[in-house]
């Protein structure tokens, strides 16, 4: 189970560093009018999100089979998983609003997606503190 746990925590830190990075370069993409720039920009959005959401699915599996082997006990593990639950949807928003570069549609300031950034922080954060301290 050491295994399983230690490739689980090393895909969860890889997906969030995309989830770090990708709302950065929609702060990016919502300040450029250059379209050479933009076109770089969506481009590099586009290899992050495919390869963050590559990276998400081990992670999740992982845990999944971590939860399987050590069972489902305790209200910080529910209160975990439910901010998982936030994370994957977050991910999903990240795709959401790529779709809206893509279209050219955003209608959202650079400063929005700076407070947007933001949000992975906190989840990991909560999810750290809860596996570790494990308060309730």
């Amino acid at each position: 189970m050491l295994w399983i746990k230690a490739f689980h925590i090393l895909f969860v830190v890889s997906w969030f560093s995309g989830l770090f990075y990708l709302p950065r370069i929609f702060v990016n993409l919502a300040q450029e009018t250059q379209p050479a720039a933009l076109e770089r920009l969506l481009g590099m959005a586009r290899r992050l999100y495919r390869f963050t959401t590559m990276l998400s699915v081990p992670a999740v599996l992982l845990g999944l089979w971590l939860w399987l082997g050590y069972g489902f006990s305790g209200g910080w593990l529910h209160a975990k998983v439910a901010l998982v639950v936030v994370t994957i949807g977050y991910h999903h928003a990240c795709g959401s609003l790529l779709r809206k570069f893509e279209a050219g549609q955003n209608k959202r300031s650079h400063k929005w997606f700076r407070y947007f950034n933001e949000v992975p922080v906190l989840l990991l954060l909560a999810i750290v503190i809860l596996v570790v301290v494990k308060p309730f």
